[in-house]
């Protein structure tokens, strides 16, 4: 696995995105965050690990505000989202890719369409729509389903299928929870790739994972979650 190396002088000084002593209690008193604190640069990428139910869905949840946060305070590109109106934040949702855990494919839609959707409600033309859906495809080495229904694909295919849905905007930011949770070591490489590629465009990525081999060895801050508290791994950059 190629190493990601970071030059923390070429960020912007300016954070991307903040969190700012975040708490989130499911009902009826279920902690799944508590008073976590962090911020992202621009243009940089940071690793979220730690065990299952240990938070970091729900952070990235927060980040697009699929959910709202118990207490404290979530600032993404100088918008505190506590404060933004419902139309504010479809806005905000359009700059920021999400590759899901469990993908939130459309079944009966082909894998060029599903990639293509989030190019349509920018109002993209034709010709960036198929020129960047087929070159996502050939980098992920899945332009052989283009026509073939997502739900008739392996996982391994859908999950590639979803990471280049979330990745077609090139994304201001861009959140993957388990990117590589199907994936075997060829596949893999190949979306890490296409993330150390828009990462050095200037996207700022944020990645939720237990794999191991994606991380280590690399000059990437890396944060643990255990039982919803947040803090930095040894030898992680500050």
């Amino acid at each position: 696995m190629e190493n990601f190396n970071e030059t923390f002088s070429d960020y912007d000084a300016q954070p991307l995105v903040e969190v700012v002593k975040v708490t989130k209690i499911y009902p009826p008193d279920v902690v799944a965050l508590r008073n976590v604190s962090f911020n992202a640069r621009k243009g940089e990428l940071i690793f979220l690990t730690g065990p299952s139910g240990a938070g970091k869905s729900t952070l990235l949840k927060l980040l697009c505000r699929q959910q709202t946060p118990t207490k404290g305070m979530i600032d993404i590109d100088g918008n505190d989202l506590n404060k933004l109106s419902d139309n504010a934040i479809q806005k905000l949702r359009q700059r920021i890719g999400v590759a899901y855990q469990d993908f939130k494919l459309l079944p009966r839609l082909s894998v060029f369409e599903n990639i293509a959707m989030p190019m349509e409600v920018q109002f993209k033309s034709l010709k960036e729509i198929r020129h960047r859906v087929t070159e996502l495809m050939e980098k992920l080495d899945i332009k052989e389903k283009q026509n073939k229904p997502a739900g008739k694909l392996s996982r391994g295919e859908q999950q590639r299928v979803a990471i280049a849905r979330a990745t077609a905007n090139s994304p201001m930011l861009l959140l993957a929870d388990e990117p590589t949770g199907n994936l075997d070591a060829g596949a893999t490489e190949l979306v890490m790739d296409l993330f150390r590629e828009l990462n050095e465009k200037g996207s700022t990525i944020i990645i939720a994972t237990h794999d191991t081999s994606i991380y280590q060895g690399t000059k990437h801050r890396t944060f643990e979650l255990q039982q919803g508290e947040l803090c930095s791994k040894p030898g992680s950059p500050s």
